[in-house]
């Protein structure tokens, strides 16, 4: 049986197929625009959903999305997306209904984690932290194979735990100073923004901080340092045996140096076991485990 999976991300929305060997034999992305709204997400993923199944001649798969934030036990509508605009919305009774069909849902950080936790840079691993680090900040738990999503779906949330919650940056999900505000991609930026007045995308300002840029080596040593406090709060909490990084931000190079001699600066213990890699399924790895989850 076909698999079909679809990432809903902040900036693009991917599709892939998978065949009875979970080997890939299609992969389309598209930009998600969700400045053009809630509708015109959702038809953006029955479009792709459809060009999938046309592309298998119609072939009897399962299918499963992965999302920011998730469905809400209470109320049946999505919940905590920074895709501000799926917040609120009965996303996946609406989905379905565009396509005809049942959908597995999971957090996009969940799918991600699960990806990593069977076929990429946590195989083998008990206890696994997907982390993406992106347009957003979210983080899923795997233990032994499975996907741990929590009570109230939330377990892994680390981008919404605050590291200042007095006088921090303002987050939309109406807290202060979340790890997301400061250490995901348009977090930095933002702190960039902050202290310049000029807007600068994450790549450049990498590449002032490498050529020696006063203010962009101020704001990537607080970067490191800010990842450094908010993964070792994680690992004193659930304590993985791999921390896997994804997402854009993940391919800062000086993540593995840098960033991993400050987690080592604020971890609760006088060693750091915990293995922190780049993950090994790239930016598909979203993807890749919303198709796993699928029905």
């Amino acid at each position: 049986m076909f698999k079909i999976g679809i990432d809903l991300g902040g900036t693009k929305i991917e599709a892939i197929i998978l065949n009875d060997s979970l080997n890939e034999i299609f992969r389309k992305r598209i930009n998600t625009e969700q400045e053009k709204g809630y509708d015109h997400i959702l038809d953006n993923i029955a479009s792709l959903y459809k060009e999938c199944s046309k592309a298998i001649n119609e072939a009897e798969h399962t299918f499963g999305i992965g999302t920011p934030g998730s469905v809400s036990a209470k109320t049946g509508m999505l919940k905590n997306s920074n895709t501000v605009c799926l917040n609120g919305k009965p996303f996946l009774p609406d989905l379905e209904k565009r396509i005809g069909r049942k959908v597995a849902i999971e957090n996009d950080a969940n799918c991600f984690a699960m990806a990593e936790a069977l076929n990429g840079a946590g195989k083998g691993q008990s206890m696994v932290f997907g982390v993406i680090m992106g347009t957003g900040c979210g983080g899923g738990i795997v233990y032994k194979g499975e996907v741990i999503p929590g009570l109230q779906s939330i377990a892994g949330e680390w981008g919404h735990t605050t590291i200042d919650y007095q006088k921090g940056p303002a987050c939309y999900c109406g807290k202060r100073g979340c790890v997301e505000t400061f250490i995901s991609g348009g977090g930095v930026e933002k702190r960039y923004e902050d202290l310049t007045g000029e807007k600068k995308s994450l790549h450049e300002i990498i590449s002032l901080y490498r050529s020696g840029n006063q203010n962009a080596g101020i704001i990537m040593q607080k970067f490191f340092e800010h990842f450094g406090v908010a993964l070792s709060n994680v690992l004193a909490v659930i304590d993985p045996d791999i921390v896997v990084l994804g997402g854009g931000v993940s391919n800062i190079e000086e993540l593995y140096t840098l960033g991993i001699d400050q987690v080592k600066k604020y971890h609760f213990n006088d060693e750091l076991k915990t293995i922190i890699v780049k993950n090994t399924t790239g930016d598909s790895a979203g993807v890749i485990g919303a198709a796993l989850i699928g029905v």
